[in-house]
């Protein structure tokens, strides 16, 4: 369920964002959901999360995974 944007709502009082899964335009007062417009792109987001969707490249020698051969003698 989405907050749709009322627009006789004064823009001063109603903070309106996109969602940051599908760019729905949702209010930020009322939402259960925030800062998603529903639970929906709520859960999509936290299974992107889990399956380490958001991981950030490292390139740190130290942080590499270890090569698979490189016990082998």
């Amino acid at each position: 369920m989405s907050h749709p944007v009322d627009p006789q709502t004064p823009a001063i009082s109603l903070l309106i964002l996109d969602c940051p899964h599908c760019a729905t335009k949702t209010a930020w007062q009322g939402n259960a959901h925030r800062p998603f417009c529903s639970a929906r792109c709520k859960l999509i987001d936290l299974g992107a999360w889990a399956t380490e969707g958001y991981s950030i490249p490292v390139d740190d020698p130290h942080f590499a995974q270890p090569d698979e051969h490189e016990n082998d003698v």
